[in-house]
């Protein structure tokens, strides 16, 4: 493809994805506009907030790596993922490499070798959008080893994306819907921390509580193990009852189930809000 047909090509799908602002067809009309320029895997946009778990706002992930992905990630590797400190720390590049914001130690760091490593991706790159208010969205693109890691001149054509696509998330994120639904507005610190607290309370014993804070906290099984001074399989166990009792089949979904139910903090009153989100309407 010439350089003129590429760029044709790119004024046309570009023109797809701003007809689509807010609408949830933006996202895959965004990523089908990238991934026409360079090839891209597991396409997948993540809503950071340094105060709350992670939230995937979209992904283009199989089924059979959606554990490896998504639900391995939330179960505390995203605290030491390299983009995500980079992206509460401030940033203001538009668009990051791997490799580089790892300074090349990637192999060597914790993150990789207790989660990287078994995501089956070679490469990744994510182009971000710092929309305030410790909001930051990350678009993330990678390659699998079919794929082979980017080239030069591969990583060159994305960093020339980088600052329509990262004003294009911060467009959608304007929209009334995606504010209401997603964003964290600011001055609710403590409403945040009282719903770690008190979310599930309801249904649960004071110990599957604990073990629940934790998780929400982003810590993973063995750290929750050391910090609660019981035996991993014992928090295991808790975190088995914690899914049946609130009725969740992943770290996803009970992401998902705090995030919503946090919309019932004023109602609940400083108990569970997960009481008042379930209760019949």
């Amino acid at each position: 493809m010439t350089n003129i047909e590429q760029i044709s090509r790119w004024n046309r799908d570009i023109s797809r994805a701003i007809a689509a602002l807010g609408t949830q067809q933006f996202f895959p009309s965004l990523i089908d506009a990238i991934n026409h320029q360079v090839r891209i895997d597991y396409p997948q946009v993540w809503l950071y907030h340094r105060d709350l778990p992670p939230h995937v706002l979209y992904h283009e992930i199989p089924r059979s790596a959606l554990a490896s992905q998504v639900d391995d990630y939330l179960d505390g590797p995203y605290q030491e993922d390299p983009f995500y400190q980079t992206s509460m720390q401030q940033p203001r590049a538009k668009i990051y490499r791997l490799s580089r914001v790892a300074l090349g130690k990637l192999e060597q760091t914790n993150y990789y070798k207790d989660y990287y490593a078994d995501t089956g991706t070679v490469d990744e790159v994510v182009y971000l959008a710092n929309l305030g208010s410790g909001n930051v969205i990350n678009l993330c693109l990678m390659r699998l080893p079919q794929q082979g890691p980017f080239t030069e001149a591969e990583y060159e054509a994305l960093y020339l994306l980088a600052e329509p696509v990262s004003e294009l998330l911060k467009t959608q994120s304007q929209h009334r819907d995606f504010a209401v639904e997603h964003l964290i507005q600011p001055g609710i610190d403590h409403q945040i921390n009282l719903a770690f607290r008190t979310f599930g309370a309801s249904l649960l014993s004071p110990r599957e509580k604990d073990v629940l804070e934790l998780m929400l906290r982003g810590y993973g099984t063995d750290t929750s193990a050391a910090r609660l001074e019981i035996a991993v399989e014992t928090v295991r166990r808790h975190r088995k009852s914690i899914y049946r009792k609130l009725d969740v089949n992943s770290q996803t979904d009970l992401f998902s189930l705090f995030l919503n139910a946090m919309s019932c903090m004023g109602e609940a009153a400083g108990d569970d809000p997960l009481s008042v989100y379930m209760a019949p309407r």
